[in-house]
């Protein structure tokens, strides 16, 4: 099967076969772990993990290359934009002063504002590979049948499970549209003005946000005339029991979690991994 931008494609694997509750508690407690931490080892450990686990549900990189581009310039200039605003934050926070050269009195590149600065990125780096398997190797039915076993209202489950079906559906809109108005000769290329761009990309979001009201207003006539709602329970067609590998999958992400706060609390004494004491 063709794989599309943020498309769920069913694919028989050990990541596609775990439970949505088992990858939504694992995508919480990996994605914390690196927040909490500041230690570059154990970032990078989890940053290894991530993308063994990103081979492991065999994603195609036609579904990401759009969120790849965006998340690429994210990091680009919140790099720059850290350098440009707090330059000395790093030597703040460790203690110590190992220049490397600088370029005035004021903007000093130092070893400790680059390591800081690369365990903020590779932070980021980290959580992006662990959002794009929870997205798109999560079966939005099974996921809402998952949150309404372990208590969360079915209507509830239901929106969130809507919420990623529908999040495909508004990218390929705002492609089409896109498309649509760039064959009618507007122009979002480089060569106009950033005004002028600016005001091209609204007539791509004024139809965006009618098509996205219009589909809304479908869908909740649809669920109205199902009687959706009219019970306190409901079944659920894709719902499926806890395995052993979701018990396995959610131990070994717990352990992670446990163990990132073990580091920061008793091996570096706090959050920041200081090499330069």
């Amino acid at each position: 099967m063709k794989a599309k931008l943020f498309d769920y494609i069913d694919r028989d694997n050990y990541i596609y076969n775990l439970s949505g509750l088992t990858k939504l508690v694992a995508f919480i407690c990996l994605t914390f772990s690196v927040m909490f931490s500041y230690d570059i080892r154990y970032i990078l450990f989890v940053l290894i993990l991530s993308v063994v686990f990103f081979r492991m549900s065999e994603i195609r990189f036609r579904q990401i290359r759009l969120m790849v581009v965006y998340v690429g310039i994210f990091l680009l200039f919140n790099f720059l934009l850290t350098f440009l605003f707090s330059p000395q934050y790093g030597v703040e926070i460790y203690g110590t002063t190992h220049e490397i050269f600088r370029f005035n009195s004021r903007y000093i590149v130092t070893l400790e504002q680059l390591l800081y600065q690369i365990t903020k990125i590779l932070k980021y780096a980290s959580g992006i590979p662990l959002g794009m398997i929870f997205l798109l190797t999560t079966n939005p039915s099974e996921f809402a049948a998952s949150l309404n076993r372990i208590g969360v209202s079915y209507k509830a489950a239901y929106a969130l499970a809507l919420t990623l079906r529908y999040f495909p559906d508004m990218i390929r809109d705002y492609q089409d549209i896109s498309l649509a108005q760039q064959s009618r000769g507007l122009d979002l290329s480089r060569k106009e003005k950033t005004k002028t761009r600016v005001k091209n990309m609204m007539n791509i979001f004024v139809p965006l946000i009618f098509t996205t009201l219009d589909r809304i207003e479908l869908i909740s006539n649809a669920m109205e005339l199902r009687g959706f709602g009219k019970h306190k329970k409901r079944t659920w067609y894709a719902g499926r029991p806890l395995h052993r590998g979701d018990y396995l999958a959610m131990l070994f992400s717990i352990a992670v979690l446990a163990g990132s706060i073990a580091v920061s609390v008793f091996v570096n004494g706090s959050r920041f991994y200081k090499p330069f004491v």
